[in-house]
């Protein structure tokens, strides 16, 4: 299923023409790499985020969620590594002074070299850098990116600074004495939340390992170099599940929750198999024994969705050592004490937004029975998730169908979004729903009168089909239901 030329630009346009996503500030010339969410683009983040809190929490016995505090003690943030070690490398052009991440200018040279036919050479070229990032050569990352007369693209030069490692933490001060202030951070993720409330949750409410604590929330890094529109952000929102487990079943664990994920991906977001792949990590982690990244597939390629670790019993480990606070469970049935191992799933709920508006956006054209041409822009977003189930539209603005019309859309308000509209012709009405991604039309017309019978109008294959009134709800219903 490959995209079409220019899809990601025009998406871009799309998602601002229809209210889902507004450049932050714009009336001040914007900020960077910071993006608010419109109407539309509000109620689809909220309905993925309740698709996935209701997977984690409500139909698992053994998952709970919390909502830890943004500031933390900055403690935390030693303890976790990220004070030390939280950082990209980077490398600047000395003629520009235009910053670059490495791998960014790296991808993008296999980009090009892939455009101009040079395949195995760009693949070849990434598993260099891998290997080069994986064994922290940043003298031979620089070198790689030399012998590739890979140049910058503002000043067309190849002269470089060396590769330095740039930390991604923004600071702040608490306190309202600046002499008197402390330095903390905003949180760069959310699972340390979730790991220092671990005995918290545990204990409150009785659980028995394996148990998860899902969550979500905003988190901030200082991305120097922030880019493809909402995929990487520097203030984004996380969905985050930590799942302990006794040590020795971690791989296990790692490959039910990697499946579990994978299957979700598919069944409640909607995303084709030829779309999903998984992507192992070459450079783990220090304190990881697996990682995986379920990768989708976005106009630019391939890039990661989500990401499942087998993190071992470092996090606890590492709270206990800074906190000198035990940070461990007893366990009854084989009558022993330790610091639990974990398993984390993390997934980007912004690049889930992405990822299903590039998966639903379609130019669609065809000709029609007489000869002419025809042709819309589409939202297909699936029925579970999209903003506005139902578009209601009296034919006629007199002769009582405004008031037939009101009433279906209080009878169906309640229980999902309606939007009622009866301005221009109904076929105009029908593109813009078909454009904000509604995937239900009803329209009320002098036969409604009559017979009590509706037209409803199916968005993704534009069929119609005559039911009743009262059928409405339920047929809306029974399709957003997962």
């Amino acid at each position: 299923m490959a995209y079409e030329a220019n899809t990601f630009q025009n998406l871009i346009g799309h998602a601002k023409e229809y209210g889902y996503i507004f450049q932050s500030s714009e009336i001040y010339d914007g900020l960077s790499a910071v993006y608010d969410y419109g109407q539309n683009g509000a109620q689809l983040k909220k309905n993925i985020r309740d698709a996935w809190w209701k997977t984690m929490t409500q139909l698992n016995d053994n998952i709970v969620g919390i909502d830890a505090a943004i500031f933390m003690h900055p403690t935390t943030w030693k303890a976790s590594g990220h004070v030390d070690s939280f950082s990209d490398p980077m490398i600047d052009n000395k003629d520009s002074n235009k910053r670059y991440r490495v791998d960014h200018l790296i991808e993008a040279h296999a980009e090009k070299l892939k455009a101009e036919g040079e395949t195995q050479k760009a693949d070849a070229l990434i598993a260099q850098m891998d290997r080069l990032l994986a064994a922290d050569d940043l003298a031979g990352v620089k070198q790689l990116i030399i012998d590739n007369n890979m140049k910058c693209s503002v000043s067309s030069t190849c002269n470089w600074t060396d590769v330095r490692q740039f930390n991604l933490m923004f600071s702040t001060e608490l306190g309202s004495v600046t002499d008197e202030a402390s330095t903390i951070y905003l949180r760069p993720e959310t699972a340390q939340g979730i790991f220092v409330n671990f005995l918290n949750v545990q204990k409150t409410g009785r659980m028995k390992i394996p148990f998860g604590i899902a969550q979500t929330g905003k988190a901030f890094r200082n991305e120097i170099v922030a880019r493809q529109f909402i995929f990487r952000m520097r203030e984004f929102e996380q969905m985050e599940m930590q799942f302990f487990i006794r040590p020795g079943s971690q791989k296990e664990w790692y490959e039910h929750w990697k499946t579990e994920r994978l299957k979700w991906h598919k069944e409640i977001m909607g995303f084709p198999t030829d779309r999903l792949q998984y992507h192992d990590h070459v450079k783990l982690a220090h304190y990881a024994d697996a990682a995986v990244d379920i990768e989708f597939e976005f106009p630019f390629g391939f890039k990661e969705l989500e990401g499942i670790h087998s993190r071992t019993d470092y996090d606890l480990g590492r709270h206990q050592e800074f906190s000198k606070k035990k940070q461990q469970y007893f366990d009854t049935e084989i009558n022993q004490n330790y610091v639990p191992y974990v398993i984390e799933t993390s997934v980007g709920l912004d690049r889930l937004v992405l990822a299903t508006l590039a998966n639903a956006y379609a130019e669609e054209k065809w000709t029609k029975e007489d000869g002419s041409e025809d042709s819309r822009v589409v939202l297909k977003i699936p029925a579970n998730l999209a903003p506005t189930k139902l578009a209601v539209l009296p034919l006629t603005k007199k002769d009582g169908l405004p008031d037939l019309a009101r009433e279906l859309m209080n009878e169906c308000r309640p229980a999902f979004n309606c939007f009622y509209e009866e301005k221009d012709t109904i076929g105009k009405r029908y593109r813009r729903m078909d454009a904000v991604g509604t995937p239900f039309c009803v329209t009320i017309d002098h036969q409604t009168k009559e017979d009590g019978t509706v037209t409803i109008r199916y968005r993704d294959t534009m069929t119609q089909e005559r039911i009743h009134l009262n059928e409405v709800k339920a047929k809306v219903l029974a399709a957003i239901t997962k």
